[in-house]
């Protein structure tokens, strides 16, 4: 059995330590999204705050393996620039934080329900017309770049709706709830585990797929060669996978968003947040959230480093529509000089920008394509597996069993 997998992201590395195949990867080193660099002195990563959730015993040894795991408990809020009001996450389980009226009338209407065929019928479904004015619509709106209000509903677990635990919020009692309560994080930085990853793989960097032709069964590379192929696993985003196969993808059935992540080094402000990340529905530049290595752990920052903190900024774009370097340049000032006027930093040391292509993916409401296509992949001996090849948000553990087990099929092969 001639075996490849597609894609050296953490999905890949999983697949191919698990069965020995070759890993093939476009770019010149592993991890995909999930990677961590130097920088001045500074570790950022390359997608911005990745944290492990959902860690369990069965993954645990591999990971620890790879490098040793901290714990951390979960420290995120919302912040409304306008006010400089921060709310502790979730926010419906914190009402006694808002004005004492407003938090009244988002009480009576959270948790109504009712049908809901996009995701801003959902969101104004479960969290009232006050909550969504005040924070779900303009967030979503910049986290989805406006896709909100056509695609379906998704990952409603990341925004829990207990009516008990947003009455206890209201009078007073305190709520930690969500998908990512308690989080670990590679001691020596998400770089380092994939790097001992791909060094016990077959792992072929530089490996640029351009075609896979399912009448010779090859692969196609972009330096000429081609490779036999019996099963193929492809960790690529899904419609990218079917256009390498030669079928046609309609841009309006495979809705995603891109986000530009600037990894900032900075003096800290005299008002540097002590949260790990805070969600902005309002901020003038146009990002959606910033998030603070260094109050998740002091490794992030350059050694001995004293009154300096390093943060990344999300802003999110309608899928593959990179600003030109003229617009981020203008971008990154703004961003940087409303983080100076909030007083979260002082003056930058270094500020570095990673573009995500591929980041948050959608569905539109009873579309049927992501099923359908997996199903035809299927058929012609090719196994999507992790969150892109299978359309669909999930954290790194739960891609990390995905390529695990992929890779266990391909060796059974």
């Amino acid at each position: 059995m001639k075996g490849l997998i597609l894609g050296g992201g953490v999905t890949g590395l999983a697949a191919g330590l698990a069965s020995g195949v070759p890993v093939l990867e476009a770019s010149g080193g592993p991890g995909g999204i999930c990677a961590s660099y130097m920088k001045e002195g500074y570790r950022f990563e390359r997608g911005g705050g990745h944290w492990l959730f959902g860690l369990d015993d069965a993954l645990r040894p591999m990971l620890e393996a790879a490098s040793p795991l901290k714990t951390y408990r979960r420290k995120s809020a919302v912040y409304f620039a306008a006010t400089g009001l921060k709310v502790p996450y979730p926010l419906q389980y914190h009402l006694r934080c808002l004005p004492r009226a407003v938090a009244r009338r988002a009480l009576a209407e959270v948790g109504r329900g009712g049908p809901a065929r996009t995701m801003r019928d959902w969101l104004k479904a479960w969290f009232g017309p006050t909550l969504c004015e005040l924070f779900f619509e303009p967030f979503h709106d910049r986290y989805t770049a406006g896709l909100h209000a056509r695609v379906a509903p998704q990952d409603s677990y990341k925004s829990p709706v207990d009516m008990r635990q947003a009455r206890a919020g209201a009078a007073g009692g305190a709520a930690d709830a969500g998908y990512n309560v308690e989080f670990a994080y590679p001691a020596l930085g998400l770089g380092a585990m994939t790097g001992a990853f791909a060094r016990r793989c077959d792992l072929r960097p530089g490996s640029a797929v351009r075609g896979i032709d399912l009448g010779s069964r090859r692969v196609a590379l972009g330096d000429g060669r081609s490779l036999a192929w019996d099963r193929l696993v492809s960790t690529l985003p899904l419609p990218v996978t079917a256009r390498l196969c030669g079928w046609r993808v309609p841009a309006a059935e495979a809705p995603f968003t891109s986000v530009l992540v600037l990894n900032v080094g900075a003096a800290r402000g005299p008002r540097t947040p002590a949260e790990h990340w805070l969600y902005v529905p309002d901020a003038a530049s146009g990002f959606h959230r910033v998030g603070f290595y260094s109050n998740v752990d002091a490794s992030f920052l350059p050694r001995g480093a004293r009154g300096r903190t390093s943060l990344y900024v999300e802003r999110a774009y309608p899928g593959g529509a990179r600003p030109t370097p003229i617009e981020e340049k203008a971008y990154a000032a703004a961003a940087l000089a409303e983080l100076r006027a909030w007083g979260f930093i002082g003056a930058a040391d270094v500020v570095d920008a990673s573009w995500v292509e591929y980041a948050y993916t959608y569905s539109l409401p009873g579309s049927t394509w992501r099923a359908r296509t997996m199903a035809r992949l299927a058929a012609e001996g090719i196994l999507p597996a992790g969150r892109y090849g299978r359309w669909r948000f999930q954290g790194i553990c739960e891609s990390l069993h995905e390529g695990l087990a992929a890779g266990a099929a391909l060796r059974a092969a």
